[in-house]
């Protein structure tokens, strides 16, 4: 796993914290819906309703991070970006989505926004004169996004926190 991988899985690890089961949260039902399948919970992040079969209290840091590897990081791209877009794009993906990660990244980068990473994406994001705004638009994009939730009353100053540390991540770099 690329250094860049690394440095945003560690960033993704803390905001998703450790295991929860909220009979509230309809991520934590097998089912997706509030009180229907099984209430199994969430993981660092890896939720019951993504991964219905996954034994979620017992799963670990490593597995966590196996399948953070496997489903968002390669989905999105990720060795394929520079490292702004990547992180941006990563933790985007994990919160909403790969595929409106990546249409985030691809309005902010001008592109069709198809949720489609292809070579028209990857050749816009290597030869963006910016990377690191092009990162802060792909921000504005996701908390313009956030702002519309439902919940954003309740959670939006965490949503946006969130998205913030992220694009300080993007600029700053891996450690």
């Amino acid at each position: 796993m690329s250094p860049a991988f690394l440095a945003c899985i560690a960033l993704v690890l803390e905001h998703e914290g450790g295991y929860q089961e909220k009979h509230f949260d309809r991520g934590n039902w097998t089912s997706g819906v509030i009180g229907k399948g099984e209430l199994k919970g969430t993981n660092f992040g890896i939720s019951a309703a993504a991964y219905p079969h996954l034994d979620i209290r017992g799963l670990t840091r490593e597995q966590a991070v196996a399948i953070y590897h496997r489903d968002y990081w390669l989905k999105i791209r990720g060795d394929g970006l520079p490292f702004p877009l990547a992180a941006v794009t990563m933790d985007a993906a994990v919160n909403s989505g790969p595929r409106r990660g990546i249409e985030w990244l691809q309005k902010a980068l001008g592109v069709t926004a198809d949720g489609q990473l292809g070579p028209v994406s990857l050749a816009a994001a290597r030869n963006a004169a910016d990377a690191k705004k092009s990162a802060a638009r792909a921000c504005r994009h996701r908390i313009q996004y956030l702002a519309k939730l439902q919940g954003f009353e309740q959670w939006g100053a965490s949503w946006v926190q969130r998205t913030l540390d992220t694009y300080r991540l993007a600029i700053e770099g891996p450690a």
